[in-house]
């Protein structure tokens, strides 16, 4: 039995001594790789683990668990709260750190004497600690603090390559774009903090009785803040930089977890403002929607490997968002079942989103880590010479693909039973546009079997088009195949006993003030009963008997080579690229911003030299909409540069002319 204390906030506050600890005893080790490697690990696996031990129960809790560490002489209340809201976020932070940290262990290699083993490890564990802090802070002054914390930890994560200039600029990019988001934050906390009377998450009840106009101020804050560390598009522009440059681990945790604690702090703030109109949350469906198809048409274009993932990730925030607007619609006009399916939908799609991105993420890494290359055109093979690690990328392709018996099969299925429903419940107007929202996220849908049929066949079918490819085999560490083994087995699970997370969600509704849904409304879903496990496992032991007999086949019948059409020697320059497998949804079903433009020289001299072609896949919104608008605010910001006249008294004058503006305004204040 587990003892109290690790069941309950006290567990919690145990789990972020052992990260801190971990961490600054990696920072002091110094160029000891040999010891901070193992102990980063360690410290973070460890205290993943018993954070898990210590928030599965709160999922069920009745009332809030609280802790408060106060310094009056400051105004400081450093405020804790661990409720089924919090817990529900905490289970994946928790599930997904321990897995990287598991998977760094073999993944990442240090010099002996280098300090980038103790400096990885230090902001690994930083970045846990605040996530945690993060989703279970009760006081905004905390939550901004963990922010900060978590956006520059993981900004270090991300620049652990410094040496190469794009990973550089991925990470300035994602260091300026998470710092643009919570500009936006702190506005909304102060402003918040203003009309309550106090930054304490208790007081923010006050705010349910703000006019109209004051509550969607705030609630655009905290869409737009939230939304660009969330990835949410048109604020994505971030993420398909900063993932790939980061190593797989890291980057499973930031796709898997850190963003979706953008989607609690969303959330959080939802439960404290009065109702939203409804026509907000048609708005943030269509926002929602906009961004998976204009994800998923991006992640199919890519050729590197992990920013197609990143883009996945897009699209996947784009899904849950139109969960969400769906219920904010529904929840204001008064279709309470509606809602409630697309709520628990969305909720549901964030755990499988962790789950399967993760493994991708994990998967992908070790196709790099065996080849040296992120591009899909040095792949091809791998399935023959990594067989665990090509069968566990399937089994997360499939997932991601919505197939049963997988986990997000379910989460998507209540996504459009909760679009049927509203078609159904509403008047035509609008039931046209939640059948076209449904007829939409079916095109996503089939958009995303392309992706991950194109990721996974070009990287793991047909022959090697390489040498590192060539002569890749699978890795021996243990702890590698464990790290990618712990969320399969959990997307297998949710798909055939959908009905455990589906209770365990429960909990989280209800922490979010949703009148009437209590464990009763679970009769509005889907019969996900023992008649569902039951058939779930009988076609899985029928799909594995397929497989089976079909491998024992062609072993027997030996190995032939595919018919290349008359040539005697075909090679890899015969077999369909990245490019080339996407190229008919590229000139068919996408709009001419989202295609690669391409550039080819050619000569047109007697004796020739080779000819060259290249593409390149640039985000539009980025090169279109940000850059130019950054440059434009340049050039008027350089229009100040006489203000910085470089003089000492210069500045005393502004520093008095200020304090004197500052006292005016004190005294004249009301």
């Amino acid at each position: 039995m587990t003892p109290t204390f690790f069941t309950n906030i006290n567990g919690l506050l145990l789990v972020l001594a052992v990260y801190l600890t971990g961490g600054l005893l990696c920072l002091i080790s110094g160029p000891r790789a040999r010891l901070a490697h193992p102990l980063g690990a360690a410290t973070a696996a460890i205290a993943s683990a018993l954070g898990f031990i210590a928030t599965l129960p709160a999922l069920s809790a009745v009332a809030p668990q609280h802790v408060a560490l106060s310094w009056p002489a400051a105004g400081v209340d450093l405020a804790l709260t661990l409720d089924p809201l919090a817990a529900f976020f905490l289970l994946p932070i928790f599930l997904l750190t321990f897995c990287g940290a598991l998977y760094a262990i073999d993944y990442l290699h240090f010099p002996d004497r280098s300090w980038r083993a103790g400096l990885h490890w230090f902001f690994y564990n930083s970045l846990g600690a605040s996530m945690t802090v993060v989703v279970l802070a009760a006081n905004g002054l905390v939550f901004l603090l963990a922010w900060e914390i978590m956006s520059l930890s993981s900004f270090f994560l991300v620049t652990h390559d410094y040496q190469e200039e794009k990973v550089r600029q991925a990470g300035w990019l994602y260091l300026v774009a998470t710092h643009i988001g919570a500009a936006f934050l702190f506005f909304l906390f102060f402003a918040a903090s203003r009309a309550a009377g106090s930054l304490d998450f208790a007081s923010f009840t006050a705010l349910r009785t703000l006019p109209a106009d004051s509550a969607l101020l705030l609630f655009f804050a905290a869409l737009i803040g939230f939304g660009a560390k969330a990835g949410l598009f048109p604020m994505h522009v971030w993420l398909p930089d900063a993932h790939p440059a980061a190593p797989s681990h890291v980057s499973a945790l930031m796709s898997g977890v850190m963003i979706k604690t953008a989607l609690y702090g969303l959330l959080r703030m939802l439960t404290f403002l009065p109702p939203i109109p409804g026509w907000i949350g048609i708005a943030v469906a269509i926002l929602g929607i906009i961004g998976a198809l204009f994800g998923i048409a991006m992640a199919a274009t890519q050729t590197d490997i992990k920013r197609s993932l990143a883009y996945s990730t897009v699209e996947n925030i784009g899904i849950i968002f139109l969960g969400f607007g769906l219920w904010l619609f529904c929840l204001a006009t008064g279709h309470e079942a509606a809602a409630f399916l697309a709520l628990i939908g969305a909720l549901l799609h964030i755990w499988n989103h962790s789950l399967f991105k993760g493994l991708l993420f994990l998967g992908a890494g070790s196709l790099v880590h065996a080849t040296g290359s992120r591009e899909l055109s040095a792949m091809g093979g791998l399935l023959r010479r990594m067989p665990l690690t090509g069968s566990l990328l399937f089994f997360g392709g499939a997932a991601i693909s919505a197939l049963p018996p997988l986990n997000g099969f379910i989460s998507e299925w209540l996504l459009y039973l909760s679009l049927f429903k509203a078609g159904q419940d509403t008047l035509a107007g609008t039931a046209v546009l939640f059948m076209l929202l449904a007829i939409l996220l079916a095109l996503v849908s089939g958009l995303v079997m392309l992706v991950m049929t194109r990721l996974l066949g070009v990287a793991l079918q047909g022959e090697p088009r390489s040498q590192a490819a060539a002569t890749a085999h699978e890795s021996s560490a243990v702890l590698l195949i464990a790290a990618m083994l712990i969320p399969a087995g959990l997307c297998l699970l949710v798909g055939i006993a959908p009905q455990l997370p589906l209770q365990l969600i429960n909990g989280p509704l209800i922490a979010m003030l949703l009148p009437n849904f209590a464990a009763a409304d679970t009769t509005l879903l889907p019969p996900f009963g023992p008649a569902w496990s039951f058939t779930m496992l009988v076609a899985l032991a029928l799909l594995a008997i397929i497989v089976t007999v079909r491998t024992v086949r062609r072993r027997a019948a030996g190995r032939i080579g595919t018919w290349g059409c008359g040539y005697l020697k075909p090679d890899t320059r015969m077999a369909y690229t990245a490019g080339s497998y996407s190229q008919f949804a590229q000139d068919t079903v996408f709009c001419s911003c989202i295609t690669p433009t391409a550039a080819s020289t050619r000569s047109a001299a007697l004796f020739p030299p080779a000819a060259q072609f290249r593409q390149e896949r640039l985000d539009p919104v980025l090169t279109r909409w940000f850059l130019p608008l950054f440059r434009k605010l340049a050039e008027q910001a350089y229009a100040f540069r006489r203000l910085q006249a470089g003089q000492l008294s210069i500045y005393v004058l502004y520093i008095f002319t200020t304090t004197i503006l500052l006292l005016g305004w004190s005294i004249m204040a009301p």
